[in-house]
């Protein structure tokens, strides 16, 4: 049992000493906890009488400020230790760590407790990030503002209208320089609300843009990129010794019915393909296209950004296998005299292989098929990895390091180069760029833009008309040392919390797990 040592309390409202006690009357409060013991205090307090004539308050209850809020059942030192486990770990996993540190809160409690934070004052930045993210990817996405500077978060906004970023500004002014993506919102909103800031488009997001245009090129060139795919590689080979060249089993022919089925899908896809365009020069909707064909939405959006059709690609995992990591002691054995493969099967389990007996019995077949019974040389797996040519792995091609490739990549864009002039002629612009863009070379800026549209690429004739559009901002970018690299890894950061989460926190608590704990 405890009791209260003030001698004259204040009353709340007027602050004026009390010396006439009402009655008494007992608090239950429970503190941090000792050793494993949970301790619960029994204060009792004191009520007083105001002596101030003109305060509103008559009656009013001792405050004990330092030790516990009023109307609290927790101390004040409690609290803040479950706030900083709320803003840490959030409900679910906050109250499963509770149990550990003997203290008792529930999931509710500990989220309560962060939404009742104050967000930090908030200090306009010289030099503003702004990018988006999605609360729920494809449907919501907001803001996120941070100041380049300090490399800190400043405020989410509750979506990413141009409105709202406009509104921001003007009630925050003295921004003077703003970095963001190429988004037509961000860049209107800007515009608007700081009418005087320079605006710096994102180095990262210029690349992953023409990268976007370099692969929907290649997409409409998949028949040549075939052609260098068969001409470049060959399938993987079993080879006995290091003179006798032995090929590989080739994979068995499709089926008939397999090869019916797949034709009338591929007719079936270029028919929607082709009411998708007509009726889109009908003037109609995306909705309303997805809804009479059948197909949707982001098959429509999907179609109408194809200037041609667009065959399949082929898988970008083709010729790799679950069982690679295991072959060398699968050939070990099988050089050995050992062909049971139930056993061998059972031997590689026990080295870490976790998938199906058929794979194992697969590549056993093909063993017996390169070498027969009576062939007793011992059989070496020389495999090369084959990966198919798509235009994913070919943009990567070109947008990766010289310096870092190795040689049959090197080899690979040189041949691409040579064999079409329209390869040719888009990796060369896409090269251009990257060095003009890694290296800040504003200078070459103007003659990359004039070269690229006059170019014959539909796309990338397309990004260099948008980079137009936008000129200030990408000459800014590549001038300046600003970039929303930064926001981007603070992003990957919130992407953390709002999972931790389970996606479902709301603005005011994800913005407060997020700008308090940074």
């Amino acid at each position: 049992m405890l009791y209260s040592t003030q001698t004259l309390p204040c009353c709340p409202v007027c602050q004026t000493p009390a010396r006439r006690i009402h009655s008494h009357y007992e608090r239950t409060i429970t503190d941090l906890p000792w050793s494993e013991f949970t301790v619960c205090w029994k204060l009792t307090v004191r009520k007083c009488f105001c002596d101030n004539e003109d305060c509103k308050r008559r009656i009013f209850s001792e405050r004990l400020v330092e030790t516990v809020a009023p109307w609290a059942r927790k101390t004040s030192r409690l609290i803040e230790r479950l706030t900083a486990i709320g803003l840490a770990l959030a409900g679910a996993a906050g109250e499963r760590l509770n149990p550990h540190l003997n203290l008792a809160a529930s999931r509710e409690t500990l989220l309560r407790f962060v939404r009742q934070l104050c967000p930090p004052p908030l200090i306009t930045p010289r030099v503003l990030g702004v990018d988006d993210f999605a609360f729920r990817k494809g449907h919501q996405y907001g803001t996120i503002l941070v100041d380049l500077e300090q490399h800190q978060p400043i405020e989410l906004l509750p979506d990413r209208e141009a409105d709202t970023l406009r509104q921001w500004l003007q009630e925050h002014p003295g921004v003077e320089i703003i970095s963001r993506d190429r988004s037509l919102a961000y860049k209107q909103g800007a515009s608007e609300g700081a009418p005087d800031a320079i605006q710096v488009a994102d180095r990262f997001h210029l690349m992953k843009n023409l990268a976007e245009a370099l692969e929907k090129t290649f997409r409409n060139y998949v028949r040549e990129l075939k052609e260098v795919e068969s001409n470049m590689f060959q399938q993987s080979q079993l080879i006995l010794n290091p003179i006798i060249d032995v090929a590989a089993v080739p994979p068995p022919a499709p089926e008939k019915q397999d090869l019916l089925h797949a034709q009338q899908c591929r007719d079936k896809r270029l028919a929607h393909y082709q009411q998708t365009w007509e009726l889109h020069e009908q003037g109609l909707s995306f909705k309303e296209i997805a809804r009479q064909v059948g197909i949707s939405l982001k098959s429509v959006q999907r179609y109408l950004k194809q200037s041609t059709f667009c065959e399949r690609e082929k898988r970008h995992d083709r010729g790799r296998s679950l069982l690679d990591p295991y072959k060398p002691y699968i050939l070990e054995r099988w050089n050995q005299g050992f062909r049971q493969g139930r056993q061998l099967y059972e031997e590689i389990k026990v080295l870490g292989y976790q998938n199906s007996y058929n794979v194992v019995a697969c590549y056993l077949r093909c063993l017996k098929q390169v070498q027969p019974p009576e062939q007793s040389q011992p059989v070496q797996c020389i495999e090369s990895p084959y990966f198919p040519l798509t235009a994913q792995r070919a943009t990567w091609l070109v947008f990766s390091h010289h310096e870092e490739s190795d040689e049959d990549s090197k080899e690979l864009l040189a041949y691409l180069k040579k064999y079409c002039v329209v390869f040719g002629e888009a990796i060369t612009l896409t090269q251009d760029f990257a060095q003009m863009v890694r290296e800040q070379k504003v200078d070459e800026f103007d003659n990359w833009l004039k070269r690229a549209t006059d170019s014959a690429l539909p796309a990338i004739a397309s990004f260099a008309k948008g980079l137009l559009d936008d000129y200030d901002a990408v000459r800014a970018g590549l001038s300046l040392k600003w970039s929303n690299g930064p926001v981007e890894g603070l992003i990957n950061r919130l992407k953390m919390l709002k999972r931790q989460m389970f996606g479902r926190a709301e603005l005011d608590l994800l913005s407060r797990r997020f700008i308090l704990t940074s």
